[in-house]
């Protein structure tokens, strides 16, 4: 215990990066407590450190406890925001671009068929496209191709 107050900054400053590390590395800034709490504990570490804070365990719990408070006040709303952003974009996978030949006529209508991979596979355009036209792969979903016709 004497070791731990007698390098009361040091302390702080480990425990706030370690909880910093856990909360954005392993948990992937999902709790948002220990981050929270991390940064108080860094801010307190810091301010031992540089003297503005005395140099004893009551004081840095309090600190601790008045930062990660103040910390979780001003921070939670942006955060929230930020956590809750979602990008939307297409994802490019090893179907897009397959190229096959079309066994029968399909049109926004009107739905093939193509086996690949083992799997029989519904196929859907936009616009009409006649039997024995290549095209290749647009977008593939759950069962399902999207073609075109290939230039």
């Amino acid at each position: 215990m004497e070791w731990i107050t007698n390098n009361l900054a040091n302390v702080l400053i480990i425990i706030g990066l370690g909880l910093l590390a856990i909360e954005v590395g392993v948990l992937g800034f999902s709790v948002m407590v220990l981050f929270f709490i991390g940064l108080g504990c860094l801010l307190s570490g810091i301010l031992v450190f540089v003297g503005l804070l005395p140099e004893t365990v009551v004081s840095a719990l309090t600190s601790v406890a008045i930062l990660s408070f103040l910390s979780a006040v001003v921070l939670w709303k942006p955060l929230k925001k930020l956590q809750n952003e979602v990008v939307e974009s297409d994802v490019k996978g090893d179907l897009i671009g397959h190229s096959f030949i079309l066994e029968k006529d399909i049109s926004s209508q009107e739905h093939g068929v193509h086996n690949y991979s083992g799997i029989e596979w519904k196929i859907k355009s936009d616009d009409p496209i006649s039997a024995g036209t290549e095209v290749e792969v647009i977008r593939a979903d759950v069962g399902e191709f999207k073609v075109a016709a290939k230039a």
